[in-house]
């Protein structure tokens, strides 16, 4: 039994599909598998961070409270770089969930963001908690872009959507990874052809997607997990937030299924 392995997860992005995240830890710890080191990017960035900072009950109750009427309480509508401000959602967050610096968090915890002047991918791992995750999340075009340390940060998504990287950089020795893309690709764009034309956000947030998939696979073919979890979340929508039980447990499924190969790489 190899138990002097140091386990990282790594978080992916996805947007809604995000809360997947949190049935995945859910079966890990059921597992007795607990990860010692955490990182994410975009919405991974988000439960990782609270997950970090011992917080996952606390945001189950909260996202399974979630309507699509409270969700759209969030949106605090912006002209200035992107559709959202976002402040409504940090504070919240803040004041009930990540009230705390990143370097006091219980686990080493570390995302992903991307600088929209240069293109350089962003490692963050210092600082407020809600500051790093609303950097990390600001997907372009919904949220409006984060001023932190001379860099002018969006959604990490757009250069390493799972940071396995950012995750062996910071001393893991056995890297689970979670890739929430998984037959993702223009399906929710192609559902709702059948019925009516999509509209902006939606074809901005399902162009992102495709991009996503596609930068996904090259990062993870040249920088792979040891262990790879996926649900299939395909059918749900990029801000379908309000539908948190499903992708909670898909997460818990998709773990269950690799849980037997988790166990013999980890000789459990």
């Amino acid at each position: 039994m190899k138990t002097d392995l140091k386990i990282g997860i790594v978080l992916g992005a996805g947007s809604a599909r995000g809360w997947a995240h949190i049935g995945v830890l859910r079966a890990l710890e059921q597992a007795g598998i607990r990860p010692q080191i955490v990182c994410g990017a975009s919405i991974g960035a988000l439960v990782g961070a609270v997950y970090a900072n011992g917080g996952l009950d606390a945001l189950e109750e909260w996202v399974l409270s979630l309507t699509w009427r409270k969700v759209l309480g969030f949106f605090d509508i912006s002209f200035n770089g992107g559709f959202l401000k976002g402040a409504k959602l940090i504070s919240y967050l803040h004041d009930n969930l990540l009230e705390t610096e990143v370097e006091e968090l219980a686990l080493p915890f570390g995302a992903v963001a991307t600088d929209l002047r240069s293109g350089r991918e962003i490692w963050l791992r210092e600082g407020r908690a809600v500051d790093v995750v609303r950097a990390s999340i600001a997907l372009p075009g919904l949220f409006t872009p984060c001023e932190r340390d001379g860099h002018l940060l969006v959604d990490g998504a757009l250069v390493n959507p799972v940071p396995v990287s950012l995750c062996r950089a910071m001393g893991a020795d056995f890297v689970i990874a979670v890739d929430l893309g998984s037959g993702l690709a223009g399906r929710h764009v192609r559902s709702t052809a059948k019925s009516s034309e999509p509209n902006m956000i939606e074809v901005l947030t399902e162009s992102i997607n495709i991009m996503q998939v596609r930068i996904t696979r090259s990062r993870l073919a040249g920088e792979p997990a040891d262990a790879l979890i996926m649900p299939r979340l395909g059918d749900m929508g990029s801000l379908d937030y309000h539908r948190a039980a499903e992708s909670i447990e898909e997460g818990r499924l998709a773990t269950e299924l690799m849980l037997p190969q988790i166990k013999q790489l980890l000789g459990r």
